[in-house]
């Protein structure tokens, strides 16, 4: 048993065990978006445990946002996401080391944190963001846990990049696709946010601890409004721009 006690009801899981909340302890961990469901996500990864936990943001902190980005209070109104999610996520006893990142990232900034991750969350909203951590992802070999929140409709779905073949998040949705609305100026019942991020977090804990992440290859798709959940199996798709690029030998598998 780990000498934390704030761990012991993980280590009880005979699913985990000691062996598993090691692995989750010598992770690090790539949070992308610091809204509605990067904050719930980076609360569980950095209380689970974490090594490390590299928070990209480039926004501030709007009013507008309290509802369902729970790290922030209105005395944050203004001030950057990451910088404050990492003074929050530090001021509730973290074990992580919290490495904020207040900058908007392109693909030359974003490769080498990838790259340095065993698990990223892609939180963000918008398909142009997406479309880049995936390239990324794809490009290092590394896990990808991508969530959406709107209206009262979520997903999840995890994609394992470091392993060969599957499918990519590009596979799912692409340029030619209709209805790619963003999160920004829509509508969003605030608890839908955390659900997905919750689930979100749950996945990458499975991937980090060596368990089957049971969202790999398929979509969770959540209505909220109808109290109910679906999952969709998810197939590569032919002639996918990401997969195309995909390298013939993977760096390294997750820890």
């Amino acid at each position: 048993m780990s000498t934390d006690p704030r761990f012991r009801r993980h280590e009880a899981l005979p699913q985990l065990g000691a062996a598993g909340q090691a692995r989750i302890a010598a992770a690090r961990v790539l949070v992308v978006g610091l809204g509605g469901l990067g904050c719930p996500a980076a609360l569980y990864l950095a209380q689970s445990g974490v090594a490390r936990l590299v928070l990209n943001d480039f926004d501030t902190v709007d009013a507008t946002n309290l509802p369902r980005q729970v790290l922030f209070t209105p005395a944050d109104v203004g001030r950057g996401k990451a910088v404050v999610a990492a003074e929050r996520l530090a001021a509730l006893g973290a074990r992580a080391a919290l490495e904020p990142v207040d900058a908007r990232l392109d693909a030359a900034g974003l490769a080498p944190l990838v790259a340095a991750a065993d698990v990223v969350l892609d939180c963000t909203d918008n398909f142009p963001s997406r479309w880049l951590v995936n390239a990324a992802c794809v490009a290092a070999g590394r896990p990808l846990v991508s969530g959406a929140a709107i209206r009262f409709e979520g997903q999840v779905a995890v994609f394992r990049l470091d392993r060969a073949g599957g499918p990519c998040y590009r596979c799912l949705y692409d340029e030619d696709d209709e209805n790619l609305l963003d999160c920004t100026g829509q509508g969003i019942l605030a608890p839908v946010a955390g659900t997905v991020g919750t689930v979100m977090a749950t996945e990458a804990l499975k991937l980090l601890a060596g368990l089957e992440a049971g969202l790999a290859g398929r979509l969770w798709i959540h209505d909220a409004l109808a109290g109910a959940s679906r999952t969709v199996t998810l197939r590569p798709r032919a002639g996918c721009p990401a997969c195309a690029t995909r390298p013939a030998t993977l760096p390294r598998s997750t820890p």
